[in-house]
């Protein structure tokens, strides 16, 4: 144990902060499984738990391999992983996936082993090394528009439509946190107002061609359209009734809670162990409970922002704040919808919700953000420690040849070895 924590590098406090919401998730996440053993009939509680469990640890495993491979090396991944992901989205677009009866459009089950993968997540974090390093290549250098639209814009419009139809709320966080990062990484502010001009225009038109022929392409154009009438207006429907069991557990929980395992509201909303866990939290540890979820989260937000103030190079403070900030503001979203603040968006809960690939791509964005924080001197006995690996592999290969040419010298010297071999 003490070996594997001497072997973790970068920024302690990052380390701390996302091992104590993994911490915090079992209790909500082990509590709010009933509602699927006991009111659908499905699992154990048990079994959920080490579920949970099962999937922070391939988590945090994540987070390990990924924070010891230099940062710079993500470049060339996000630009060989692009296509592989404009694939996948595409599939995930017209396979029609359901899970359990309801409409999975944006799953994909990951064959052989039989595991469902939200491919727009995947995307969301490559695109965000690709503006990343789209941002850091142009800092020094003359660029027009077009050249830019061309290479930069293009893909995050195709990966943007291609999530579109199927998740909303996904497809506007991911053009939220791209102007944000171009912003930051002082992309011309003429050039993002036109940017964000034929974003809205866009969605316009696509809407409208959605509602002119709405068997063209699967789309969700009805339910965003439902879900904005329900938040505005005091229809009925589905979202409302989840949003009126958040808001009884929220007011049910008070200022201390109903205590660990003893919430009621989790009998009654649907995603009470993904979606909606943050009622779940506050009406069983209470408004002091909530307050600290929302704590940790600003301590982590509040990091990022001193760990991109401290980072080696343009690239580095870019990766921190593309690959960051959106888990902060994932999370406040999550609680917004809890609280009503925000309309039902389906964003889970960073790091405490249930659900693979939330939990996976979340480690995957924090394990190259520490790798950011690494010290010199950590990135120097990295280094190291790769060199002997190699020099201790290359010294293998060079006595293998070696005695492969000295086993040719004896066999050339004997002459019964010809013979010998031929029999």
């Amino acid at each position: 144990m003490n070996n594997l924590i001497h072997n973790l590098k970068g920024d302690r406090v990052i380390w701390a902060l996302v091992f104590l919401l993994a911490l915090i998730s079992f209790m909500p996440v082990y509590s709010a499984s009933t509602n699927l053993v006991y009111v659908i009939g499905k699992g154990s509680t048990m079994g959920y738990l080490i579920k949970h469990l099962g999937h922070l640890f391939i988590g945090f495993c994540i987070i390990y391999f990924v924070h010891k491979i230099p940062y710079h090396y993500t470049k060339a991944f996000s630009y060989f992983l692009m296509p592989l992901v404009i694939v996948l989205l595409v599939y995930t677009m017209f396979q029609g996936t359901t899970i359990g009866g309801a409409n999975a459009s944006r799953w994909i089950q990951i064959p052989f082993v039989g595991i469902g993968f939200q491919t727009s997540s995947l995307a969301f974090i490559v695109l965000m090394v690709y503006v990343a390093r789209y941002l850091a290549k142009i800092k020094e250098k003359e660029f027009t528009f077009k050249s830019s639209f061309v290479e930069l814009w293009t893909p995050v419009f195709v990966i943007i439509f291609l999530i579109l139809p199927a998740n909303f709320s996904t497809a506007a966080l991911i053009f939220l946190m791209v102007c944000m990062l171009v912003y930051i990484g002082q992309y011309p502010l003429r050039y993002l107002a036109v940017i964000i001009g034929i974003g809205i225009a866009s969605l316009v038109l696509f809407i409208l061609f959605a509602k002119a022929f709405p068997d063209a392409m699967p789309n969700r154009v009805k339910t965003w359209e439902k879900r904005i009438e329900r938040f505005t207006t005091d229809s009925k429907g589905e979202d409302v009734y989840q949003i009126e069991n958040a808001k009884i557990a929220i007011a049910t929980g008070g200022l201390k809670g109903l205590g660990p395992g003893k919430s009621i509201q989790k009998n009654f909303l649907p995603q009470s162990s993904s979606d909606f866990i943050f009622a779940i939290i506050v009406e069983e540890w209470g408004l002091i409970g909530g307050l600290s979820i929302l704590l940790v989260y600003l301590l982590l937000f509040f990091r990022f922002i001193v760990c991109a103030h401290k980072a080696p190079s343009f690239y580095g403070k870019l990766l921190i704040i593309g690959l960051g900030f959106p888990i902060i503001f994932q999370a406040l979203v999550n609680m917004g919808v809890a609280v009503e603040l925000l309309p039902v968006t389906g964003q889970t809960l960073p790091l405490i919700s249930a659900g693979g690939t939330s939990i996976w791509v979340t480690c995957a964005a924090v394990g190259v953000i520490i790798s950011v924080t690494k010290k010199e001197e950590e990135v120097a006995a990295d280094l190291l420690e790769s060199e002997k690996r190699n020099d201790a592999l290359q010294r293998i290969i060079d006595k293998e040849i070696q005695l492969e040419e000295e086993a040719k010298q004896i066999d050339s010297e004997n002459p019964l070895a010809p013979i010998v071999n031929k029999k």
